[in-house]
């Protein structure tokens, strides 16, 4: 399963996040200083325990989402927020580039209202800030379920990164997050 980057503190928080195939956004995180643990799985859909295969066909309701346990005193989640709307497209519905399907929408599942107020806050800067004027299209609902995906979606694309999927979408991905968030980023 997921590994520790360090033992979670007293005053661990946790987010929830869907922004495409959770192989991309959990390298991403376990990258970023203060992030404790990160686990891919499923929130937001109408059926208990889903399989990978039943996510996949669209007809769960559920998003491929990461959850990440993190240290405040080391980041915030404004700034998990500002590294998520940076390293996904959260303009397309229901798609992140050649990933089709309800799956893979663009969604932060928020913990508490102070996480939702967070939310609407850095989503509507990250709308001002877009040059191209695209309108941003992630939902920000509560999260009502999580459940941990299979072992083998774990920590991918450490135990994967020779693979074409993780050359072709991944390792630009992590190249561009380790060229903005240079400063975010744990010492490995």
């Amino acid at each position: 399963m997921s590994q520790d980057h360090h033992a979670p503190s007293t005053s661990s928080q946790e987010a929830t996040f869907g922004g495409g195939c959770f192989w991309c956004t959990e390298a991403i995180y376990r990258e970023l200083r203060g992030v404790e643990a990160v686990i891919s799985g499923y929130a937001g859909g109408h059926v208990d325990n889903p399989t990978y295969r039943q996510v996949c066909n669209g007809e769960t309701g559920h998003a491929e989402v990461i959850r990440v346990r993190f240290d405040p005193a080391e980041v915030d989640y404004g700034t998990l927020l500002r590294i998520f709307f940076a390293t996904h497209d959260p303009t397309t519905r229901n798609r992140q580039g050649n990933d089709v399907g309800p799956q893979y929408r663009s969604v932060i599942f928020y913990h508490d209202e102070q996480q939702k107020e967070i939310a609407e806050k850095v989503l509507a800067e990250a709308q001002s800030e877009r040059a191209d004027g695209r309108p941003i299209v992630t939902e920000i609902i509560p999260l009502t379920n999580f459940f941990p995906a299979e072992d083998y979606h774990q920590d991918y694309f450490a135990l994967n990164s020779s693979q074409p999927y993780c050359q072709l979408v991944i390792s630009p991905k992590l190249d561009k997050f380790r060229k903005e968030f240079a400063s975010e980023r744990a010492e490995s």
